[in-house]
């Protein structure tokens, strides 16, 4: 019930049963037990008495409303302020109780829900501080291993020792180095334009066999030593809902996590396309060393390195996998990992498809 009612009510109760009482017992008093032949002592007697009743029914319909006030108005209201001076306080952890279902009720509410919003934003701070702590920590990792290795490099070409094929293969290894941390740096350009929202996505329809068909033979034509194979359920066109440049990247993050820590001497991925219930599914499976089942629930969290994923040399910042699941669930869509230890790794993705 609002307070308007209450009031209304009770100001019903407050004003017009008294009068109806009064009514009652004047006349009663009139009819019954006023002389009207009596001494004007006798009358200003009764009066008095008459009077000091009226009083007295004040007093009780006053004391009545202040109860009715204090109880429904003021202790609510001082409870709410308690608790909102808690909040103030940064003590968030006791809730706000819904103590009427009136205006006051959805007062609590509101700062009930005010409240979660605070804990939900302080909690969001703290995650965001510590995923800079660790931001800070990968970026100065990954790039002092490489930036080693260059030096080490250089004053190797630099030297007068050096022979035409030392100087070669320091060429060479320069070259993979400085294409790690173009990745590197690419990578976390991503991550800072998809934490700020300024990551920009034009959707179209993409016909993904020729798509994905594109994207192997750019990878296969650098690492030939790799077997790349690609399989699709039917023969029509697969047409999806998607950014190219976006989904791209997403290719590009899942083949290089796959190449990153291949260990067995053929090394083999395949991509597997199909189609069910209005999506469509893209399988990329590798050969790899697979993931260790504590791991695989943790892959996709930020900055997340497994001491597996430690021991390779080329390492990883922990964003590839978080971004890529950041820019398919814009796509609306899902991606999970499954994995066998020895036997390889599959990521799955799906995209919405095209509705014409």
């Amino acid at each position: 019930m609002s307070i308007r009612k209450k009031f209304t009510r009770s100001n019903l109760a407050i004003v017009i049963i008294p009068a109806l009482l009064f009514l009652a017992v004047e006349g009663y008093l009139l009819l019954y037990t006023f002389d009207f032949s009596a001494q004007q002592s006798d009358q200003l007697t009764f009066i008095s008495i008459h009077i000091a009743g009226w009083l007295v029914l004040l007093l009780i319909t006053n004391a009545l409303f202040i109860y009715f006030v204090t109880k429904h108005v003021i202790k609510p209201m001082k409870s709410l302020t308690k608790a909102a001076e808690e909040v103030s306080a940064g003590q968030m952890e006791t809730p706000f109780i819904r103590m009427k279902k009136d205006e006051i009720g959805k007062l609590a509410d509101s700062f009930e829900n005010l409240r979660l919003q605070l804990m939900e934003a302080e909690d969001v701070k703290e995650k965001y501080a510590e995923n800079r702590k660790k931001l800070l920590y990968n970026i100065s990792t990954d790039l002092r291993l490489p930036m080693t290795f260059i030096k080490e490099q250089i004053e190797l070409v630099k030297g007068d020792e050096a022979s035409k094929e030392e100087v070669d293969a320091a060429l060479q290894a320069l070259h993979m180095k400085s294409i790690v941390l173009e990745r590197l740096v690419d990578e976390l350009f991503q991550h800072s334009e998809l934490d700020m929202g300024r990551l920009a996505f034009y959707f179209k329809k993409v016909e993904l066999r020729s798509f994905l068909v594109e994207v192997m033979e750019e990878f296969q034509m650098e690492w030939e030593e790799v077997t790349f194979t690609f399989e699709a359920e039917k023969v029509r066109p697969y047409e999806a809902k998607a950014d190219p440049a976006q989904l791209k990247r997403v290719m590009v993050h899942l083949i290089n996590n796959c190449l990153r820590f291949m260990d067995k001497e053929t090394k083999k991925i395949n991509i597997h396309l199909k189609e069910k219930q209005g999506e469509i599914i893209v399988e990329v499976m590798d050969n790899g060393p697979g993931i260790l089942d504590h791991d695989l629930p943790h892959i996709f969290e930020l900055f997340y390195q497994s001491e597996q994923t430690k021991m390779f040399s080329e390492g990883g910042s922990g964003l590839g996998l978080p971004i890529s699941k950041r820019i398919i669930e814009e796509h609306e869509g899902t991606i999970k990992a499954a994995s066998r230890i020895g036997h390889g790794t599959t990521i799955t993705f799906t995209l919405p498809s095209y509705e014409s």
